[in-house]
């Protein structure tokens, strides 16, 4: 982990980002594909100049996503699990932020392990997300700081 660069996103990273999502995508049984990869990395280049954006490694292995205004991750998505990888993206949002706020997709019991891990505390659901998909909101305060 100590060779691993976390570095601001540009919009140059978008494409990168959006094979690592659709890869996540194709790779997950119960998510749909509701948008092809162009569409995923045009949606990212939209986004990256609005949020804080944080690219992990060269090349780029993950990436998180954040909305300063409403105090949420957006996006936190790693190509290799188990290594450490979301945890330094997420503790770079944590060393900034004294609450955080995130919704996950219910069946995601592996994030789900991961966020409570990491200290964050489930705080609502609802029956239907963005994608069609049960999520799970989750929440952080800087009085779990690590």
């Amino acid at each position: 982990m100590k060779d691993i660069i976390i570095r601001a996103g540009v919009i140059e990273d978008a494409e990168k980002c959006a094979e690592i999502v659709s890869t996540w995508i194709h790779n997950t049984d119960w998510m749909p594909c509701l948008h092809s990869q162009s569409e995923l990395t045009a949606m990212i280049k939209e986004a990256i100049p609005q949020r804080e954006v944080w690219v992990l490694g060269r090349p780029i292995i993950g990436y998180l996503s954040f909305n300063v205004e409403l105090s949420q991750v957006t996006a936190l998505y790693t190509k290799i699990h188990g290594k450490g990888f979301g945890k330094a993206l997420i503790d770079k949002i944590k060393g900034r932020y004294q609450c955080i706020n995130l919704w996950s997709h219910s069946e995601n019991k592996n994030a789900h392990r991961f966020y409570l891990r990491e200290g964050f505390t489930p705080i609502n659901f609802k029956e239907r997300g963005g994608d069609g998909i049960p999520e799970t909101q989750f929440e952080w305060t800087g009085s779990d700081r690590m």
